[in-house]
């Protein structure tokens, strides 16, 4: 089987993401990477020397500069049935960009999108999270192509460096013009971003407001250095904004260390964070159910033991 794996990055630097895709996509045969952007040279040279990759193809065209899904799907699929040099299968890291193109694929390829898949355990047979990851589900299709999209967070990432794959350029389909891109107003923060980090600390609504928030999270966030997130419920208060939030809603994250402060652990938010390597939570309710997921559990008051915390860390 020939696989694509749709590369994520900002035209200048290769999202992390894209390694964990490459895992599963290895597991279903050959793997080749389109990088589609605007002056992003650099991305597909960084895409070659992933390690197990055997060709990276490239659409440099202003065209894809945002990566509208309206642009991009057309190009996959024209790479999809190109005949025998075609693919049987794409996959798309789980991110915001390849939750919005991977659909509209599907959709022009006339097939099932089997989406979040947790493993691989044969050509056609995935598993994939339902009930909010309450439960696990094995699905198999019976559609000539697959369109997939990979939970990142549960596959090893492939080795960055040790590839010399063949770099190609392809054919672009041009701007349909279907849609525009207008602005984008990004979130800019020193911290490691939630997705990436090998520490999160997240806050709940317990927190009571915004700067109760910041004066007691970020000090221990900056000692560790690590990630920022938060609860859905902390999120809805407007204590911060809803890029840090982790659940089934948010983000879905697998840090070294998850620290839980203040939050009850509510399903959706389990569903984001339970796969965390260790998970420490702080509550003063010993019933609240973070504590059944805690490798490391804190019954205490967090206005006091948070403080004593960072004292000696």
């Amino acid at each position: 089987m020939k696989t694509l794996v749709y590369v994520d990055h900002d035209n200048a630097h290769l999202g992390d993401a894209t390694l964990a895709t490459v895992t599963a996509a290895s597991k279903l045969g050959e793997v080749h990477l389109l990088v589609a952007g605007a002056g992003c040279s650099a991305v597909a040279d960084a895409a070659a020397k992933i390690a197990g990759v055997g060709k990276v193809h490239v659409a440099d065209d202003a065209a894809y500069e945002h990566q509208l899904a309206e642009n991009v799907a057309p190009l996959i699929v024209s790479l999809m049935d190109a005949g025998e040099h075609g693919h049987d299968a794409v996959l798309f890291p789980a991110t915001t960009t390849g939750k919005n193109i991977a659909p509209r694929v599907a959709a022009l390829l006339d097939v099932m999108q089997i989406s979040d898949i947790l493993s691989v355990e044969g050509e056609k047979t995935f598993t994939r999270p339902i009930y909010a990851g309450n439960a696990i589900a094995t699905v198999e299709s019976t559609d000539a192509k697959l369109v997939i999209t990979v939970r990142g967070t549960a596959f090893d990432k492939a080795e960055a460096e040790g590839g010399s794959a063949e770099i190609e350029a392809v054919a672009s389909t041009g701007d349909t013009g279907k849609s525009s891109f207008v602005s984008a107003e990004l979130a800019e923060s020193e911290r490691p971003e939630l997705t990436s980090a090998k520490i999160i600390v997240s806050g709940g609504r317990a927190l009571k407001d915004g700067e109760t928030f910041e004066s007691i999270i970020m000090p221990l966030v900056d000692k560790l250095g690590a990630g920022v997130g938060a609860s859905r419920a902390a999120v809805d208060a407007g204590y911060v904004p809803n890029d840090y939030q982790v659940g089934q809603t948010g983000k879905i994250v697998a840090p070294e260390v998850y620290i839980a402060i203040g939050i009850s652990g509510a399903i959706q938010h389990l569903a984001g964070m339970k796969d965390s390597k260790t998970i420490i939570a702080i509550n003063k309710d010993e019933d609240a159910p973070i504590f059944q997921v805690a490798d490391i559990g804190l019954v205490a008051d967090l206005y006091k033991a948070v403080p004593e915390l960072i004292e000696k860390v």
